[in-house]
């Protein structure tokens, strides 16, 4: 996918535009947002969402009937999935600073707290199994779901599985060439403790995942995810936690790794990520045609670097 950010363009319109024209042609229209389905599922050159405006339209020839505006053009527009939890909040506040039009759809709708990068994200209410998908996808690039919880056997089923499910078909049905599930690492685990509904469910969205999107789909296994969460207007400090014990779990590694083909090793030994990373991994997945598959805890924060400033 195209990597420029938001940035003002400047577009010159000639009368008439030319009919063979395609991505170029639709930047020529001020006054108007394009985001048809059509245009999404079609090529890769008709993705992008253009918002154009005139600033000082000054003719250079009156008769040559050229005029020169500034469009704004953003080449990404991503639906995060529970946008509005720590994970979602996270990816949205990426998005924004790179310059990605960002959509949240979640229960809470906006959260309740005001840091400025709020007021640059859609945020949409709603049921990921009762959600107005024709409003919610149109003009996406790509979808990221963050969907995930704990409860009795068949509620875990229901939010990590099945819920996560129905969003990849969705967006398989609109024709959004992209999908990003935030999974769960295994912390190598035996195999029947990895039947509980949250790793079941896991797994079951992993795999509509990657059978719906082969070349395209992206499953993110963090172990723990620290950083400051916001929950009822308190803030959550983790990264007291886990910043600390990630620099030490590293620093150690060379003296634990023999250790690791034990069972559930990693439920000590697996090294906290930091919400940052996974976001940041994220906003690589999204700007990168050529990222797909499974991504560890090492690949995560590879990725993170690659696009941090």
């Amino acid at each position: 996918m195209a990597s420029f950010s938001n940035m003002g363009v400047i577009c010159r319109i000639t009368s008439p535009p030319p009919r063979s024209s395609t991505s170029s042609s639709r930047a020529l229209f001020p006054t108007f947002r394009s985001y048809s389905y059509s245009q999404i599922s079609r090529s890769r050159s008709c993705r992008l969402g253009i918002r154009c405006s005139y600033a000082e339209a000054v003719r250079e020839d009156p008769s040559s009937g050229a005029i020169d505006v500034v469009a704004d053009v953003k080449s990404e527009r991503i639906v995060v999935i529970g946008g509005s939890g720590f994970v979602g909040s996270a990816i949205c506040k990426a998005a924004v600073s790179k310059g990605i039009e960002a959509i949240s759809l979640s229960r809470s709708g906006r959260p309740s707290y005001s840091d400025p990068w709020v007021d640059q994200v859609t945020w949409m209410a709603g049921d990921v199994f009762y959600a107005n998908w024709d409003e919610v996808l149109v003009g996406a690039t790509a979808v990221i779901s963050t969907l995930g919880g704990f409860g009795s056997d068949e509620q875990m089923q229901r939010i990590n599985g099945e819920a996560n499910i129905v969003a990849v078909n969705a967006a398989k049905d609109y024709g959004i060439p992209k999908f990003i599930l935030i999974s769960v690492h295994d912390y190598n685990l035996p195999s029947f403790l990895l039947q509980s509904g949250y790793f079941t469910g896991k797994r079951k969205a992993e795999s509509e995942v990657l059978s719906k999107y082969p070349n395209s789909g992206v499953v993110l296994r963090p172990a723990f995810i620290y950083g400051k969460r916001k929950v009822d207007g308190f803030e959550i400090p983790l990264d007291l936690i886990g910043k600390p014990l990630e620099k030490i779990l590293r620093a150690a590694e060379s003296f634990t790794k023999p250790l690791s083909s034990l069972p559930a090793s990693d439920l000590l030994l697996a090294p906290p990520v930091s919400v940052d990373d996974v976001a940041y991994a994220v906003i690589n997945a999204v700007k990168d045609d050529d990222c797909f598959g499974i991504f560890t805890i090492d690949q995560i924060k590879e990725a993170a670097a690659g696009v941090k400033v």
